[in-house]
């Protein structure tokens, strides 16, 4: 786990709060807990992955209410549901609704950490594909409108003859828009240019 990493804790019942705030207590992670739903809205960070541990059986607000109002775009944040509800139409409608995990309480303090562990990595994954997507549109912001419309062209493997035929221009202007293309997206290689495309979901 990352040292960046940090772990929402969401419960309206307090106790339930300390137990596994005492539990995940460690160097490694920066904990920070709230026992009302909005409040942990309003301080909610989209600058660093993030695992939010939250009841589903919230009097304010239910756990599935809350994955409604969480502002997806951009954020990197994984789910963990608990709940004193047991039951499994509960634990299922978790996972439809995107949890990564589901812990009935009691819980065991073994079984939160091991939870904690997967979704802190969970976040970390979303959060370096987050990056990479961001930096790569960046890179295609700066891009020419002509040389987006050669770039399919160049990740699909088209001859620069071919390319020119299809855009109705020539060869040696399709050349200079290949090396802008290459030089603006910071690319090495072709088949780099082909992945940094493919995260774009160009090619």
């Amino acid at each position: 786990m990352s040292g960046n990493s940090l772990v929402y804790l969401l419960d309206d019942d307090r106790r339930a709060l300390e137990s596994m705030r005492d539990a995940l207590v460690s160097p490694d992670l920066c904990v920070e807990s709230f026992s009302e739903p909005e409040l942990f809205l309003r301080s909610l960070r989209d600058d660093v992955p993030a695992c939010l541990i939250s009841e589903v059986c919230m009097h304010q607000m239910t756990g599935f209410e809350l994955l409604r109002r969480l502002p997806y775009e951009g954020a990197s944040l994984s789910i963990i549901f608990a709940s004193r509800c047991e039951d499994i139409a509960t634990a299922v409608k978790a996972l439809k609704y995107g949890a990564s995990d589901f812990l009935a309480k009691p819980i065991n303090k073994t079984s939160l950490r091991y939870a904690v562990r997967r979704g802190v990595a969970e976040a970390e994954g979303k959060w370096k594909k987050f990056q990479s997507i961001s930096q790569a549109e960046n890179k295609y912001q700066a891009l020419t409108p002509r040389e987006r419309e050669v770039l399919p062209f160049v990740v699909n493997g088209f001859l620069n003859k071919q390319t020119a035929y299809e855009l109705g221009t020539s060869e040696i202007t399709v050349r200079i828009h290949r090396g802008h293309i290459m030089r603006k997206m910071g690319a090495e290689s072709l088949p780099h240019l082909v992945k940094l495309a493919a995260v774009l979901g160009i090619g």
